[in-house]
Parts: structure tokens; C-alpha cells; sequence
């Protein structure tokens, strides 16, 4: 095993219960490798997940894809960083890229658009995306997370449906 993997794999089982080991794994990992895109990556997990720091965050995600615009590890982490810090178009514009690059996991793509129209309050586009994930997943894994998901869209749905209802019926008494 090259030492580069060693450090990258002792950066990996350590996030995020050991952030100070994380840290220091990943710094080894980058001295021996400035162009590793899964150290970038995790990185600007830190960034984001661990310290709220969405634009250092944003800047190892570009640079892990400027070094490898196929590391498709960056993707879902990018985009999830985007939607918290609300760069949407951004968000969008990026799932929309992410979505044509051959051999990515595309239903994980098209979750983060779910969560982009949930974002928004457009619940009726997320749960149709969350439709069009179903149909794309090779395996189980993504079901538990589409079904929650589903579930709490068609509840925020009809709060917003009965919130209308509400409204409607202020102005008729009026």
C-alpha cells in the first residue's frame, strides 16, 4: 500500500469522530499528494460539515474537480455545501453538469435536486424528481432515504396546502 492510501485511509475512518487525526491524516496525505481529489474532498467536508466555512469549503471542492472533473466523490458534498450556504443556481447549474458525466451515481445527483426544489418550497418538483431517483437506482441503499424524504415533502406539502386553504377562507370572510 502507498503511503499516500495509508494516510487517506486513516483520514477516512477517522471523520468525523477524530477531527484533530482527520486533519492531521489529511495534511499527510496532501504533502505527498497536492492533487488528491478524496483528500480535497474531505477537506472541504470539514470546511462545510464541521466548521460552517461554505466558501473554504467551495474552494477545495473546485479544486479537487479542476484536478479531476470525473472525482466523483466531490459531487454530492459540492452541491450539499451550495444548497447550505443558498447558492442555488449555482446548485442547480452544477446538478445539471454532475447529471451528464458518465458513470456517477445519479440518483445520489438527483436527491441533492430534490433537496434544491425542497430548498426553494417547491415540493410537488421535488417529490416528482424523487419519483425519477426511484427509477434510477441500481440497489436498495437510496430507498430509506427517498421514502423519508418523500414523507416529509408530502407533509410540508400539505401545510402549505392547508396554509392556502386558511388564507383563502380569511379573504371570503372579509
Amino acid at each position: 500500500m502507498k503511503t499516500v492510501d495509508k494516510y487517506l485511509f486513516q483520514a477516512l475512518d477517522n471523520y468525523p469522530y477524530s477531527l484533530e487525526e482527520t486533519i492531521e491524516s489529511l495534511d499527510y496525505t496532501l504533502s505527498y499528494d497536492d492533487k488528491n481529489t478524496m483528500a480535497l474532498c474531505l477537506y472541504g467536508r470539514v470546511q462545510a460539515e464541521q466548521l460552517f466555512k461554505y466558501e473554504e469549503a467551495k474552494a477545495y471542492f473546485q479544486q479537487a474537480i479542476s484536478i479531476n472533473i470525473h472525482a466523483f466523490e466531490v459531487y454530492p458534498f459540492y452541491i450539499h455545501t451550495l444548497l447550505l450556504n443558498e447558492d442555488y443556481e449555482e446548485a442547480k447549474k452544477l446538478i445539471d453538469f454532475a447529471l451528464t458525466i458518465k458513470g456517477i451515481n445519479k440518483a445520489e445527483i438527483l436527491i441533492r435536486k430534490s433537496m434544491l426544489f425542497e430548498s426553494r418550497q417547491k415540493f410537488k418538483k421535488a417529490l416528482k424528481v424523487l419519483k425519477e431517483t426511484r427509477l434510477t437506482v441500481l440497489n436498495s441503499e437510496f430507498n430509506y432515504i427517498i421514502d423519508e424524504s418523500e414523507k416529509r415533502l408530502k407533509e410540508k406539502r400539505g401545510k402549505e396546502t392547508k396554509g392556502k386553504n386558511l388564507d383563502k377562507k380569511k379573504k371570503k370572510k372579509k
